[in-house]
């Protein structure tokens, strides 16, 4: 430990800037992480902060809700199969609405009032009650969704009373309001007055106390035709382009931790070689293998400590900063405890994995090398 800490306080500025680079590759790590997060959030959050914890999909939809519709037949079989305690139709489309003064694009979200489909992270207000009401993301109030204001569909003859705001309901990037069931039919017939009927896109089920999701989604696969039930949680990953933009993320994330790996492996690697000879002396002199491996992995453990605290702190700082500065920014929200602890575990694990062809040069350390180097008084 001494002679650990004596050499990072010979070499203040060699290690530093090494915590540095570890500290600035853990900051990018983290960034791209949250943008990830934001990114799904902003296709699938709708989805996911549902209260129904089963979603059932038409058979040939591919688990797109824009592309699903389910059959009045259908809705009704999933609510006798057994082990299904509530369900309800939940209907999903994308209107021209005018919020704000300005006419723009937003997802409408249908949901039976009194069963599953309400969104579960309001944060203000409170939930729709009667027919012309609904709740709005709250990264989208300033845009004309804060709770008052009101949106008009088809020129004015549906309009929707803001009365609750939530966090991450954001569907396809894009503003999305829930609504009652038949102001979503509402809104539907009077951009299509020549529609038949108004079909629900899935339908939203709670398994029954004690029954597992995933068996009952199971369950209804078997009881219903030409359906494909999935629990929440598969709904999202699942969701079209998820799939793609996480496999994208995770070739950059395997990019930065290959570059950690040879950044700390070679600094090392290039530190144990230019003090080989102190290593050999220390070795004729007596000092154990095990006492200098130490030594190393005590300054492999400091350096990759110091630099993922840096990097942790460098991010929370960086993306508190923006989200204050820019409160609408939704991609810069602070990473969560969990995925953060995971990913800088994992930046230490590489480091001191990094760090082992140092601890093998420094056992092949030969003592009798100090014999032959001239260096050393030796006879060579």
């Amino acid at each position: 430990m001494f002679l650990a800490l004596r050499e990072i306080r010979r070499a203040r500025l060699r290690f530093g800037l090494l915590a540095g680079a570890i500290g600035l590759l853990v900051f990018l790590l983290l960034f791209q992480l949250t943008l990830l997060n934001s990114l799904l959030d902003a296709f699938t959050g709708a989805l996911e902060n549902q209260s129904g914890e089963i979603v059932v999909y038409s058979e040939d939809a591919r688990l797109s809700l824009e592309g699903s519709l389910v059959q009045p037949d259908q809705l009704e079989a999933v609510a006798g199969v057994d082990g299904v305690a509530a369900s309800g139709p939940l209907g999903v489309n994308t209107f021209t609405v005018t919020a704000g003064g300005t006419q723009q694009d937003a997802a409408l979200f249908g949901y039976e009032l009194d069963g599953p489909g309400e969104p579960t992270t309001l944060t203000d207000g409170r939930l729709p009650e009667r027919d012309g009401e609904g709740v709005a993301p709250a990264a989208d109030a300033e845009d004309g969704y804060a709770i008052g204001d009101v949106i008009e569909l088809a020129g004015g003859a549906v309009t929707i009373e803001i009365v609750g705001v939530a966090d991450d309901i954001q569907y396809s990037v894009q503003p999305t309001v829930f609504v009652s069931w038949p102001t979503y039919e509402a809104a539907s017939t009077a951009v299509n007055p020549n529609a038949r009927a108004v079909l629900a896109s899935v339908v939203v089920a709670q398994p029954a106390e004690g029954r597992d999701a995933a068996e009952v989604a199971e369950a209804i696969d078997g009881a219903v035709e030409g359906v494909e039930a999935v629990t929440r949680q598969a709904a999202v990953d699942e969701s079209p382009g998820v799939t793609s933009v996480s496999q994208s993320f995770q070739v950059i994330f395997l990019l930065l931790y290959v570059v950690v790996t040879l950044v700390a492996g070679f600094f090392f690697l290039i530190v144990t070689v230019q003090k080989l000879d102190a290593l050999v002396l220390l070795r004729a002199v007596g000092a154990p293998p095990g006492y200098l491996v130490r030594s190393l992995l005590v300054q492999v453990g400091i350096v990759a400590v110091a630099g993922v605290l840096l990097g942790v702190g460098l991010a929370v700082g960086v993306l508190a900063g923006v989200s204050a500065a820019v409160p609408s920014a939704e991609l810069f929200v602070i990473p969560s405890f969990g995925p953060t602890a995971q990913a800088a575990l994992l930046v230490l694990v590489l480091v001191v994995a990094a760090s082992a062809v140092s601890v093998r040069r420094v056992l092949k350390a030969d003592p009798a090398d100090a014999v032959g180097k001239a260096t050393f008084g030796g006879l060579g």
